[in-house]
């Protein structure tokens, strides 16, 4: 059996016993894969009196961070804007079977925090690949509260750009041992690593990392640059915009609605982030380059 990740939860990962095929010869060993299970969040809100909890979303995750997950899906469903909209983040009490509890996070809102009920009600799902999949619109989507990003700054050297790649993948451990993770890692513009999570959803990846900043209280995220594996879609770039991070690189591609909304936002967007070299697809004086054609 192999060693078991270093530094890691052993919730985010199981071992799993597999068929291996080397040129002719078939061996059986055991192999370490990513964790995955269902994460429900539930919502208090409410005057003290007359508290309601409902279900807010399930979402597929990997375990680990779920306070941080819980915190930046709030954040970028536009349902709380400041660290003070919540009260606290635990795994529910009430739920009936204890090897269940720690799938089930409930987040108290402040009294203050108007909520829509009929939204709420929707009780929609979000799967592990698309978090939009659940919306009943792109409208509904658009209509988040995404601020345009101040214009001026940073700025980020192209040489500082080429290195976030490896020291992204230096970073995540999970995915050194199983292969099956996507990773959100937040630098500064002079490429320190602040802040990496992983998870087997790229959105949620992200989320655990602005819920992260939430909880610290260092929002806006207007002096950093976000790296996320994979594409850049237009979410991605919806939950990097209402953080308030100026540059988003995406070692994939972006998609037209990715490119349309970063510009709307004022962002820097980069896709193909890799062996050397990006493209720019807006927001080009945030990078400083040589003499370009």
């Amino acid at each position: 059996m192999p060693a078991p990740p270093v530094f890691l939860p052993a919730s985010s990962y199981e071992y799993a016993t597999v068929r291996k095929v080397s040129g002719e010869t078939l061996t059986t060993a055991s192999d370490i894969v990513a964790a995955e299970e269902p994460l429900e969040i539930r919502l208090g809100f409410g005057p003290t009196a007359e508290r309601q909890h409902r279900t807010l979303a399930i979402t597929m995750r990997t375990p680990g961070h779920d306070f941080e997950l819980t915190a930046g899906f709030l954040l970028t469903e536009g349902i709380v804007q400041h660290q003070a909209d919540l009260t606290g983040v635990l795994y529910c009490p009430d739920v009936e079977k204890p090897e269940e509890r720690e799938n089930v996070v409930r987040a108290e809102l402040a009294a203050h925090v108007a909520t829509d009920l009929p939204r709420l009600e929707r009780h929609f799902y979000t799967s592990s690949s698309c978090g939009v999949c659940g919306k009943t619109s792109i409208d509904a989507v658009r209509a988040a509260s995404c601020p345009v990003l101040p214009p001026d700054g940073p700025t980020v050297p192209a040489a500082v750009i080429h290195q976030l790649p490896e020291r992204q993948r230096a970073a995540q451990a999970l995915f050194e041992q199983t292969g099956g993770l996507h990773a959100a890692a937040l630098f500064s513009p002079e490429g320190e690593l602040l802040l990496l999570r992983e998870d087997v959803g790229r959105h949620n990846a992200l989320d655990k990392v602005i819920g992260a900043a939430l909880l610290a209280g260092q929002l806006p995220l207007h002096n950093t640059v976000l790296l996320v594996s994979g594409r850049a879609s237009f979410e991605l770039v919806q939950k990097a915009a209402v953080a308030g991070i100026p540059v988003l690189a995406a070692v994939g591609a972006p998609s037209s609605l990715a490119v349309q909304a970063a510009r709307d936002f004022g962002m820097t967007l980069l896709g193909f982030v890799r062996q050397g070299r990006f493209n720019v697809y807006c927001g080009e004086a945030r990078i400083v380059t040589g003499i370009g054609s």
